[in-house]
């Protein structure tokens, strides 16, 4: 009971206590946190800074750490124990936001789809970073090819395009 008591509390503060989370232009926020997906989990690592009221521009890198080896057929070869290569596990990419907390009114709260360009696809995102104090939050993000590149059916290509999910914490630089 205790333990539950000291959480709500924890929570209750840290609401009351949030700061803005976007504040237009000359923001700059900084992202580091978990990748996760089929096939693999890593880190993933995002800079944004502010154009306008509602307008950022950034970049995001990913990089898996754990990629499950590939064994059987792809397509007519055999793979006994293929692990990917550093290519199939990086991904960076240029970003532009819709930054929405002004426009649904709720400061602390940052929503941002958004769209982006990479080294594997054309893809979209949305997310949300939540501000406890005016340096630290926390984020999570979604991250969805629209578009990959040329026709290359490689054992690993489908680890940089497909549906992402990551959560992290979030800075205020």
């Amino acid at each position: 009971m205790k333990k539950v008591i000291t959480f709500l509390f924890l929570v209750s503060f840290g609401l009351t206590q949030a700061q803005e989370a976007f504040t237009g232009k000359g923001d700059i926020k900084v992202n580091v946190g978990a990748n996760l997906q089929d096939g693999g989990s890593g880190i993933q690592g995002s800079v944004d800074f502010g154009l306008g009221e509602n307008f950022s521009f950034g970049f995001v890198t990913t990089y898996l750490l754990g990629v499950d080896n590939y064994n059987g057929f792809y397509g007519v070869d055999y793979y006994n124990d293929r692990k990917p290569e550093f290519q199939d596990r990086f991904d960076a990419k240029a970003r532009i936001n819709a930054n929405l907390s002004s426009v649904i009114g709720i400061k602390q709260l940052d929503v941002y789809p958004g769209l982006s360009l990479g080294l594997h696809n054309f893809g979209g995102h949305v997310g949300g970073r939540y501000f406890f104090t005016d340096g630290f939050g926390v984020f999570t993000e979604v991250g969805f090819p629209i578009a990959k590149y040329g026709n290359n059916n490689d054992v690993f290509d489908h680890l940089n395009n497909q549906a992402t999910f990551s959560l992290g914490a979030s800075f205020n630089l």
